[in-house]
């Protein structure tokens, strides 16, 4: 049964897949018939025909995703809906940044130490959403709202606010030092010309370990029960409470880390003064929906997303305008989102067969027992 709902799960994926890129197209043609089919061709492959660099430019778009949609994943496996990835993702930011900034005499550790402070700031800002679950049975979707919009306008306080962060004139935050952004770790040199560094690895490294906790450990197994049915893991001796509140913390720290690997990856990123939730946390729910939640299909789904995202950035190469570009890649990362819908739909599907199955075998014995 497992198998099949994997399978069921697989084909709703590859649904939204084809949907988005349909949609994607219908846009190209109306914006720019002459040259639609040109740069639909250009999406698919723009990142592939740039070499290594374009290859690179991939695994650079999807280091951040790949971490939300982790979180978001996790939370998920274990019963519960993590929509605050986006303030996760921004308070670890914020972490990262203010080490970056003021840790210089951390020297060649600093960058480490950044990435540190950013998983436990994310860890801080998932529990709290995880507490108000847990010990005052409120709603984690709503908590999660308050919080993406609560860290949202806290960090925009805190950069702005403060001097030593904060650059007036370029309404944004200063430049980290060169020793707090993620060393390249040999895939610079590999992917020459792109943007890439260490933080793929980390995420690679994040994407593994998850998996293992989910799958191969009672600790993942209780977190999973906790989330399900709060009620049956309190019967069975579990913490209930505390299962939630680590969940929901463990899905904050990946957020977390995910802020600090944009923000330090020395391609010039910086936190903008701007009432607007970080993309990125929004895009881990698509991501994650699009994996089945599942951490290998998350870090596919990730790395489907920023190939469409990459190669979208060359199509500026035509003649479209550059909002095409993100009206595409958002069309088809939200389209994703319609694979639960899908999935839940082929799942009902495959169930009513299945009775009608058994009910035509029950006539059938009944009929020869006659």
């Amino acid at each position: 049964m497992q198998k099949k709902r994997d399978h069921l799960g697989f084909l709703s994926s590859l649904f939204a897949i084809f949907v988005g890129l349909l949609v994607g197209m219908v846009i190209l043609l109306v914006s720019n018939p002459a040259q639609a089919f040109q740069g639909f061709f250009t999406i698919l492959t723009g990142p592939v025909t740039h070499g290594l660099k374009g290859v690179g430019q991939v695994f650079y778009y999807a280091t951040p995703i790949i971490m939300t949609g982790l979180s978001v994943g996790f939370a998920f496996k274990t019963g519960l809906f993590n929509i605050g990835a986006a303030g996760q993702f921004i308070i670890g930011a914020f972490a990262a940044i203010v080490v970056g900034i003021h840790g210089k005499a951390l020297g060649s550790a600093q960058w480490i130490v950044a990435l540190l402070a950013a998983t436990i700031a994310g860890f801080l800002w998932g529990a709290i959403p995880g507490i108000f679950k847990a010990c005052f049975n409120v709603n984690e979707v709503i908590a999660c709202i308050m919080t993406n919009y609560i860290g949202m306008y806290l960090v925009n306080y805190l950069v702005s606010t403060n001097a030593s962060l904060y650059d007036k004139i370029r309404n944004y935050s200063k430049d980290v030092a060169k020793t707090a952004n993620i060393p390249g770790m040999g895939l610079d040199k590999l992917f020459e010309g792109s943007s890439i560094n260490g933080g793929f690895l980390i995420a690679l490294i994040a994407v593994a370990i998850i998996y293992v906790v989910l799958q191969k450990t009672t600790f993942g197994y209780e977190l999973k029960a906790a989330g399900f049915n709060k009620d049956a893991s309190k019967y069975a001796g579990m913490n209930e409470k505390r299962n939630i509140i680590v969940s929901m913390a463990i899905a904050g720290a990946l957020s977390g880390l995910g802020g600090a690997m944009l923000y330090l990856a020395g391609s010039g990123k910086h936190i903008v003064i701007q009432d607007v939730l970080a993309a990125e946390g929004m895009n881990g729910i698509s991501v994650a929906l699009l994996g089945l939640s599942h951490p290998i299909g998350v870090l596919f789904a990730g790395l489907f997303i920023a190939y469409i995202t990459a190669g979208g950035f060359y199509l500026q190469l035509l003649d479209f305008p550059t909002e095409i570009i993100d009206i595409i890649t958002a069309v088809i990362i939200y389209f994703s989102a319609f694979s639960l819908f899908v999935r839940v739909f082929l799942l009902n599907l495959q169930k009513k067969r299945e009775l009608t199955q058994k009910a035509n075998e029950k006539t059938k014995e009944g009929g020869t027992a006659e």
